[in-house]
């Protein structure tokens, strides 16, 4: 049985065509998977379980029968969607996931992340990073009225925009040294992640040995997965949105 990491989909309602193929991908090639991983930023914001759109509710719906039919889903937080909470799992039939996680991919130790941690040289992000995850400040978030949070949510998106049109792309990426140190403080070889939108199989050294990175796509033009079977290499994969 094949095991699924999705990434970066940013589903939002002025995408559609995003959702659709989301859909499309659960029934053509997560129906009948024994692990489906979705490695943050899923939806394109997230502002609390108490907020129920259609989208929201159609995808939880959809994520709940793929789960009742025998794949174990699991979810894990994006620097879109950091709010998404146990209610949210329960509805859509999800395990809530740590970042980073570390798992056993058939025999194989891998370090799951969503991969903005490992951005270290946007030292301006990375400060705004902790700030957000805090528990106590997505407490005082999550008190304020629905309206203010929707608000915040859109003066958030519009301030992030504003502010990568600046930067060095190198800036946006992870930075290597980061990556070779988080995979030997976990003793691994295999890390997966999403968040930098750059798809692609990187071979490095870590722990004296030969290690690899895989990096998720973000769903725009093309979709983006990873697929490990037994006894095979993970494979990342893309078709056509």
């Amino acid at each position: 049985m094949t095991t699924l990491f999705i990434s970066d989909l940013h589903l939002e309602e002025s995408r559609p065509d995003i959702t659709g193929a989301f859909l499309s991908f659960l029934n053509k090639n997560a129906v009948g998977a024994r692990q489906l991983y979705i490695l943050g930023d899923f939806f394109e914001a997230w502002i609390g379980d108490d907020e129920h759109t259609p989208l929201q509710d159609q995808v939880a719906k959809a994520l709940k029968t793929l789960s009742e039919s025998g794949t174990e889903i699991f979810l894990m937080h994006g620097n879109r969607d950091f709010l998404i909470g146990e209610d949210y799992c329960v509805r859509a039939g999800a395990t809530l996931l740590d970042d980073p996680a570390l798992i056993d991919l058939n025999g194989t130790p891998t370090l799951l992340m969503h991969g903005d941690s490992l951005c270290t040289a946007d030292v301006e992000y990375q400060k705004f990073r902790a700030n957000m995850r805090n528990p106590q400040m997505q407490k005082m978030m999550l008190a304020r009225p629905l309206e203010d949070r929707q608000k915040m949510a859109r003066q958030l998106r519009e301030l992030s925009a504003a502010k990568n049109q600046g930067k060095a792309e190198s800036i946006m990426d992870v930075t290597p040294e980061e990556v070779v140190k988080t995979l030997e403080h976990y003793g691994v070889q295999l890390m997966i992640h999403g968040h930098t939108h750059r798809p692609d199989i990187h071979e490095l050294q870590a722990n004296g040995q030969n290690a690899r990175r895989m990096v998720l796509g973000d769903w725009d033009k093309n979709i983006w997965w990873i697929e490990a079977s037994p006894g095979q290499q993970p494979e990342l994969k893309k078709a056509p949105l």
